[in-house]
């Protein structure tokens, strides 16, 4: 029953893939028959407290990937590397002739009172998330433009491109910046039949953990911001693979008719 999968004969760029929700998208893709083009940075970056992924979790999402039946092209790129990164999702178009879903997932984040973020601090974050974001689009629209069969493209937001949530000034600013990106590229690319639409996920179990960060500072202001954050439904986190099944339904063609939609995947945060 393969030739029912949603993605057979396709090809998936997915940026941020070493681990977390990149891994599960690569992985969610490849059940589905997509053949899989998968960069991370693996490395440490300067602002975070927590560990970067590492050149093993990359090889990982390579087996996982592998264990569905698919193929991977995988590459230690940085989204701030127009030009590597470039190179890398050349690699993967070498290899398997196409291209027809991006999803630009990586990201980074830190908690801080706005006033007291670095200079260091704005500037990683703004060119991570957003850099990386518009590069990461840049790379991928000549080849969907030019295979002229259409395409899908997902930018990782957050439940904090939908709102000011407290703690996440800079690392907001660039939600909300996916936001306007994606927005704008979606009428620019509609007469190209290539989508692109933002997903809004709550918080997620992944590598990214902001405990050290944001418990401090939730706790202090229990009563006052934090409530900001409280969800509608009566769960607390998601899954990597709860926002990777969401993105799959994105790219696929049952949302075919989806662009410049900003889709949350946050227990109803949003509608607080």
């Amino acid at each position: 029953m393969s030739g029912s999968r949603r993605f057979d004969g396709q090809v998936a760029f997915i940026t941020g893939a070493a681990r977390g929700q990149g891994r599960a998208e690569a992985v969610a893709l490849a059940s589905e028959g997509a053949n899989i083009i998968a960069v991370d940075v693996c490395a440490e970056f300067e602002t975070t407290s927590y560990p970067g992924a590492t050149r093993d979790d990359l090889d990982e999402t390579v087996r996982l990937v592998e264990q569905t039946g698919g193929k991977i092209v995988a590459s230690v790129a940085d989204t701030r590397d127009f030009d590597g990164l470039a190179a890398a999702l050349k690699a993967g178009t070498d290899a398997f002739g196409r291209l027809d879903a991006v999803i630009a997932n990586a990201g980074i984040c830190v908690g801080r009172m706005s006033w007291e973020i670095t200079a260091a601090e704005w500037q990683e974050m703004i060119d991570v998330n957003l850099t990386g974001t518009f590069n990461t689009a840049k790379a991928a629209i000549p080849y969907l433009i030019e295979q002229g069969e259409g395409g899908a493209m997902v930018f990782t937001s957050s439940e904090s491109g939908l709102k000011g949530t407290p703690f996440t000034a800079h690392y907001t600013a660039t939600k909300f910046g996916n936001v306007g990106l994606a927005k704008t590229m979606a009428n620019e690319l509609g007469e190209y039949k290539i989508r692109v639409n933002t997903v809004h996920p709550a918080g997620v179990r992944t590598g990214m953990d902001m405990s050290a960060d944001m418990n401090p500072l939730m706790d202090k202001y229990a009563h006052t911001l934090s409530p900001i954050f409280m969800n509608s439904l009566p769960y607390e986190i998601l899954e990597a693979g709860d926002v990777a099944a969401v993105v799959a339904w994105l790219c696929s063609d049952e949302a075919k008719y989806m662009t410049g939609v900003q889709l949350p995947v946050d227990f109803g945060n949003s509608n607080r």
